[in-house]
């Protein structure tokens, strides 16, 4: 759970300066602690693969050579990998996402959050901000710790 206040959020980039990737395809997923007028980069997950295409193959199309391959060939759940580099986190931003990671992300704890297009990362930061100061909605309030019954939130945050 955050401490009442903060959100560490979760943001799938490819460049690492915008939200601009699908959830089960990212290359990264970047971590930050947001509060109310700060944002602090935390980390970030790297992943290899993912994608179709993104395996190598041999010279003749087959399956590639799965020698070293800690998971003896067998193929490895994308989503799952991104749902669990999210520990920890409220919020997640990302520009698309299956209903079936949708569901992994939710039964994980954190509340997904589909962008129209990509935008810069700081542009979402700054937006969840303020969405943070000004009467945030049911679901940010509870992913910041507050009752989501609690009309005195604000009051709460200057204590």
């Amino acid at each position: 759970m955050n401490e009442i206040g903060h959100l560490k959020i979760a943001i799938t980039s490819n460049d690492l300066l915008q939200v601009d990737a699908n959830f089960a395809t990212a290359k990264q997923i970047v971590i930050y602690d947001v509060t109310y007028d700060e944002a602090t980069f935390l980390d970030v997950v790297q992943f290899k693969g993912g994608g179709k295409g993104d395996g190598k193959r041999g010279p003749g199309g087959g399956g590639g050579c799965s020698m070293g391959d800690p998971t003896g060939g067998a193929s490895v759940d994308q989503v799952q990998l991104r749902v669990d580099a999210m520990e920890g986190c409220a919020v997640l931003f990302t520009l698309a996402l299956s209903d079936f990671a949708a569901v992994k992300v939710k039964n994980a704890g954190v509340f997904p959050v589909k962008m129209q297009h990509p935008r810069e990362i700081d542009e979402v930061v700054e937006h969840l901000q303020r969405m943070m100061q000004n009467n945030p909605p049911l679901w940010l309030r509870k992913a910041l710790g507050y009752g989501v019954r609690n009309p005195d939130y604000l009051i709460e945050r200057e204590a």
